[in-house]
């Protein structure tokens, strides 16, 4: 297996976990009335929990960093922090669909960044690939209606925005696989960083899906509430998140970002196999289009 097909194959597998994110964490605002924030820092905190142990188990090296490194994985745990934080207030503002479109034009501006940074190649067949993902994101989220595109100035700042924090957490993630650092210790120290970001964001009560207080910090939740938060944590995210990093030792950045946005495709498949959710025909088709833009990149690379 060359390494372009290694990375691929790790990274689409992280993807199919990563996609189930939305169920998961919409079940619990739904259903529990968590706030989002809320759900994202014991999210963070429960990855944490998972990693600790297990790699202490597995290679307790995998718990060590150099001190020099602190300062960046409190930039990455940063960007991490403001992505979560910037998403969930685009999609109060801006609506799931829009928001998810808007969101993923982090592909642009991880292949532009890339480019400028670490001299990644950014062709017309990138190019294209990046304006085809778009484009299908945009039928797959159910976007295309004109009626959602109403946007004011802050649905369309926070909704880019996101887009630009998400470019911001590849290209973060790509710097830790050139500096040689094992992908789980890296997801490890910037999800540590990235809860204690959170936390001090939840405590202020103006800002949207946040606890508010540290009284509230606590969820009250039933035992099926905080397993589903456990199983949130390990499998879209420990799983998902850190095969996703993995996948940067053998990617380009911009093609991993890329590979990301078909991540509707597969969250919209994952509904319709366990929420009984129809797929319609400008979604299938959407998807399709998703998929070839991903070929078309693989093709080139190869």
């Amino acid at each position: 297996m060359s390494r372009l097909t290694k990375g691929y194959f790790i990274a689409i597998i992280g993807i199919i976990f990563w996609s189930f994110t939305g169920i998961f964490i919409g079940y619990l605002i739904v259903n529990y009335k968590m706030p989002a924030l809320l759900v994202a820092f014991w999210r963070n905190l429960f990855v944490c929990v998972l990693l600790v142990p297990a790699l202490f188990l597995i290679r307790r090296s995998l718990l060590h960093i150099n001190v020099s490194q602190i300062g960046f994985y409190t930039f990455y745990g940063l960007i991490l922090a403001l992505f979560n934080s910037i998403w969930t207030l685009s999609v109060k503002t801006n609506g799931a669909a829009v928001a998810t479109v808007l969101g993923y034009s982090s592909a642009g501006f991880t292949a532009i960044l890339a480019w400028w940074l670490f001299r990644e190649k950014l062709g017309l067949p990138k190019i294209v690939a990046i304006l085809l993902s778009l484009s299908g994101c945009v039928m797959v989220s159910n976007a295309y209606n004109q009626e959602m595109w109403k946007l004011k100035p802050l649905g369309v700042s926070t909704g880019l925005l996101s887009g630009l924090l998400f470019a911001g957490y590849n290209l973060a993630s790509k710097e830790a696989a050139r500096r040689k650092t094992n992908a789980w210790t890296a997801m490890l120290y910037s999800f540590a960083f990235g809860s204690l970001f959170i936390l001090i964001f939840n405590l202020f009560p103006i800002l949207p899906g946040a606890a508010g207080s540290f009284r509230r910090l606590l969820p009250n939740l039933p035992v099926n509430g905080w397993l589903i938060l456990i199983v949130l944590s390990f499998v879209p995210t420990v799983l998902g998140f850190g095969l996703y990093i993995t996948s940067m030792n053998y990617l380009p950045a911009s093609i991993a970002s890329l590979l990301a946005t078909s991540e509707p495709v597969m969250t919209a498949v994952e509904a319709y196999i366990f929420l009984d959710e129809r797929m319609t025909i400008i979604q299938i088709v959407g998807g399709l289009i998703i998929l070839s833009a991903v070929l078309v990149v693989q093709l080139e690379e190869e």
